[in-house]
């Protein structure tokens, strides 16, 4: 059987393959609604589908959106990753997804392959955008939101959650409860890179502590983002001589493996050992005790950054207002951290 091209379809409905090109692209130019109404039933009669890699050559840009992520095998971004499928859904996208490992060779590598099959834009989430990531972005000029990462550069675009309010929030609600002081479980970094989330919850926890008049001197503790290698820094601080009576946690990850290091030790949780995370991810309501926390909101954020990445007007001109999107944070209160 011969293939159905689109003159087959213009000369069905009695119009130009010009048209039926503006059907099928919605656009540039309006069509009348009869008009349209016939290339469509043209298109089902003869089961025409577009060659989409002829229109990527011809449009540049594809039906696709580039997605980067640290690790998709942590809950906070397979989340965030699958919000941002249901919202290019939603749009008529569809998202690749790519892991750099924390790994700025991976990053580059992924911005590269992404950008060089023409994706419609990328959305990276990233743990500080490296100066090579940064260079490599700016030699492509390509379109890039920024999510779940406070911006270094004033032309950044990027969709936020409120990192360091969250953290203040988490760190007075276990000082509320008489603890004497919050230690913190921060990430590997001695000094965490602009951008960084998790430096934003460090300075969050930070502010709550020195304001209550708490020294937070010694108390800051380093611990990789996941919670298998959390629970090994757990172990070691909680068996100590100088266990602290509560702990704040950059991420709910990390939250989970104090939680089991402390079961582990027979510390009870939140008798002896209080603890909140950010993020509330999903399983946060499941731990044993359910994890107080900070929520984000990933679906709206998700949303937000899909519509940037789409959005022609921010290559050109807008405000920073316009540029940076932050959402606010919530305190989800638990039981890990006292609370009845």
């Amino acid at each position: 059987m011969a293939k159905v091209t689109r003159d087959d379809v213009a000369r069905l409905a009695g119009t130009s393959t010009a048209v039926v090109s503006y059907v099928i692209n919605n656009g540039p130019r309006p069509v009348a609604p009869a008009t349209r109404e016939r290339v469509v039933n043209a298109i089902q009669e003869l089961g025409y589908r577009p060659d989409r890699v002829a229109q990527a050559m011809a449009s540049r840009r594809t039906d696709l959106i580039g997605m980067i992520v640290p690790d998709a095998r942590q809950p906070f971004f397979a989340e965030m990753a699958h919000a941002v499928e249901q919202a290019a859904s939603e749009r008529g996208k569809m998202v690749l997804v790519g892991n750099s490992d924390y790994r700025d060779e991976r990053e580059v590598h992924y911005l590269r392959a992404f950008l060089g099959m023409r994706v419609s834009g990328l959305i990276l989430v990233s743990q500080g955008m490296s100066e090579r990531a940064a260079a490599e972005i700016e030699a492509w000029d390509a379109r890039v939101v920024l999510l779940h990462e406070r911006p270094e550069a004033i032309d950044d675009v990027a969709v936020v959650t409120d990192d360091i309010g969250g953290a203040q929030l988490a760190t007075r609600h276990l000082l509320e409860h008489g603890y004497a002081y919050v230690a913190c479980l921060g990430g590997v970094e001695s000094t965490p890179v602009v951008g960084d989330p998790v430096a934003d919850h460090i300075e969050g926890w930070r502010r709550a502590m020195q304001e209550s008049g708490r020294s937070t001197e010694g108390r800051l503790f380093q611990a990789p983002y996941n919670r298998y290698d959390a629970y090994k820094v757990a172990l070691e601080l909680l068996a100590g001589p100088d266990r602290p009576p509560a702990i704040f946690c950059s991420t709910d990850d990390q939250a989970i493996g104090v939680l089991r290091a402390a079961r582990e030790l027979r510390i009870d949780v939140p008798g002896e050992l209080a603890v909140a995370g950010f993020d509330d991810v999903k399983e946060a309501a499941l731990t044993d005790p359910p994890l107080t926390t900070v929520y984000s909101d990933r679906p709206a954020m998700a949303r937000s950054a899909v519509d940037l990445v789409l959005d022609d007007s921010l290559r050109v001109a807008g405000s920073r207002r316009e540029r940076l999107k932050q959402f606010p944070s919530a305190l989800v209160v638990r039981r890990s951290c006292g609370c009845a």
